[in-house]
């Protein structure tokens, strides 16, 4: 099993298909790297190195009790990064994983990277605020929380169509987070509430948002 240990002790699971310009992938609170495997296959067969990793506590990582937080997340991804030395990388990440994706920047800067694609990510903020009106009512959240799958995968709309089969692959992914590390960037997520947008401001690289109208 691949791992690389960090500056504090706790090891880092991740998955290196393929060769060509580097891709990372970051995934969302609780799931694992396995998230990404549709997307990292598909890019492997096309000429491109996919690098995944389980965020701490998340998968096959380590359950670490300190640094499970947004800083941590990013000094773990800037670890794996420069363990395998990419360079000119593309940093994409989704969720969660789009606030690892940028403050990582924030705090290492984009001399590895090339670009940057953030997919229904929480930054700049999610939350609904007088600074942010457009934002989600902190209601949402609670509701996501309360059936968290089915709200992920849209199950709860009218007419939506998803596979129980994607559900419970949903749940077992959640099932290998530790208690104490899902939880502590989403009890009334502080992931989602929190203001990234100095981070932001210092994306000097290429850099693609994706989010649903819907």
């Amino acid at each position: 099993m691949s791992t690389i240990t960090t500056k504090d002790g706790t090891e880092i699971y991740y998955k290196d298909w393929g060769a060509g310009p580097a891709v990372t992938f970051s995934h969302g609170w609780p799931l694992s790297s396995d998230a990404w495997d549709g997307q990292m296959m598909f890019l492997a067969q096309h000429g491109y190195r996919c690098i995944a990793h389980d965020r701490r506590g998340h998968g096959r990582s380590n359950q670490a009790s300190a640094h499970n937080d947004m800083n941590g997340y990013a000094d773990d991804l800037a670890a794996v990064i420069e363990a395998l030395d990419l360079c000119e990388a593309t940093l994409v990440g989704h969720s969660t994983g789009g606030g690892e994706v940028v403050r990582y920047i924030g705090r290492h800067g984009t001399d590895r990277v090339k670009k940057v694609v953030l997919i229904a990510a929480v930054p700049p903020l999610m939350l609904k605020t007088e600074a942010n009106p457009e934002g989600l009512p902190m209601g949402v959240f609670d509701e996501m929380r309360a059936g968290l799958a089915v709200a992920f995968y849209g199950a709860n709309r009218s007419g939506a169509k998803v596979s129980q089969g994607i559900l419970d692959q949903f749940w077992l992914w959640s099932m290998q987070s530790g208690l104490k590390n899902a939880s502590r960037p989403s009890p009334r997520p502080t992931s989602h509430r929190t203001s990234k947008r100095s981070m932001c401001q210092r994306l000097s690289c290429t850099a693609k948002m994706i989010r649903s109208c819907q």
